[in-house]
């Protein structure tokens, strides 16, 4: 199989950006590395960052629309979110329905705002491998997260001609 293709992203680029984490506890020692890989990834591009837990995997997207909504309400716009969880499928459609509407809620809230979301919520088969993916010194999904939002901040920056 072949591994993951990461870009060098032009440093600096999303300097200054705010971003916003949105993180669900469900599964506190998994969050916990996601958050890991996501933090020194948005650190190392000089991003200024907001931390907002939620229950779920489930919850993630309505809490991006309140807190987008928020901080447009208070003049002080996000430019990217990061959305972090874990969904590790179980004897029932439940995986299913959290795993395709955790991710159609963060593509409608993306495509609908014009917000760069990078989609971290793991949906895996077996804890061990929610672990091989969240760990940032294995698959570090966390910190490919936060690069595919800053990647995405930087394409509105030079396209906005900033």
């Amino acid at each position: 199989m072949a591994g993951p293709r990461r870009g060098k992203q032009e440093k600096g680029s999303a300097k200054g950006a705010r971003i916003l984490i949105v993180e669900a506890r469900y599964y506190d020692d998994l969050a916990d590395l996601l958050l890991a890989g996501a933090m020194k990834a948005l650190e190392e591009e000089g991003a200024e960052i907001e931390r907002i837990s939620v229950p779920g995997s489930l919850e993630i997207p309505p809490a991006i629309a309140i807190a987008i909504e928020a901080a447009q309400r208070k003049r002080r716009p996000y430019d990217g979110v990061v959305a972090l969880g874990c969904v590790i499928r179980g004897d029932t459609i439940h995986f299913e329905i959290v795993a395709n509407e955790s991710a159609r809620g963060l593509m409608d809230i993306s495509i609908a705002r014009g917000v760069p979301i990078g989609n971290g919520i793991v949906t895996v088969n077996t804890e061990a491998q929610a672990f091989e993916r969240a760990r940032p010194e294995e698959m570090d999904k966390g910190g490919d997260a936060a690069r595919a939002a800053l990647a995405l901040v930087h394409l509105k920056r030079q396209l906005a001609g900033q």
